[in-house]
C-alpha cells in the first residue's frame, strides 16, 4: 500500500539509502544490500526515479578489470528536495488524544460483567 507521499515503502526504503550522501555515486548492489531490496524490486524503482528526474544513472567510468561496467546511482536536487518531504512526510502519526483504541476489525469489544 502506497504512503502518503505516492511512494511505496521499498521506494522510501531507496530515498532513505540515497539521502545521506545525496551527491555520492552507489552502485545498485550497495543499495541492494542495505536496503534489503532484490534486485528485480531495487532496479525498476531506480528506473522510475531516474524518469522522473529524482535519480541521475550513469555507467561507471573505470571498471575493475574481468568485471562488467555498472550504473551508479545518486540523488538529483528534485530528488533531495522530494525525498525529503516523502520521508519527512512518511512518518505515521501516533493517535489522536482522547483516541479509542479499536478492537477487531471495526467490531466492539464484548462488554465486561
Amino acid at each position: 500500500m502506497p504512503s502518503r507521499s505516492g511512494f511505496s515503502a521499498q521506494t522510501l526504503a531507496v530515498l532513505a539509502a540515497l539521502c545521506p550522501q545525496p551527491s555520492r555515486w552507489r552502485h545498485g548492489y550497495a543499495l541492494a544490500k542495505q536496503t534489503g531490496l532484490k534486485s528485480g524490486t531495487l532496479y525498476p524503482i531506480l528506473i522510475r526515479l531516474a524518469d522522473r528526474g529524482l535519480v541521475e544513472a550513469c555507467w561507471q567510468d573505470e571498471p575493475q578489470p574481468g568485471r562488467p561496467r555498472r550504473h551508479l546511482y545518486r540523488l538529483t536536487a528534485d530528488g533531495l528536495a522530494t525525498a525529503t518531504a516523502a520521508l519527512d512526510g512518511a512518518a505515521e502519526p501516533g493517535p489522536r488524544a482522547g483516541a479509542q483504541p479499536r478492537s477487531g476489525r471495526g467490531v466492539a469489544a464484548p462488554g465486561g460483567p
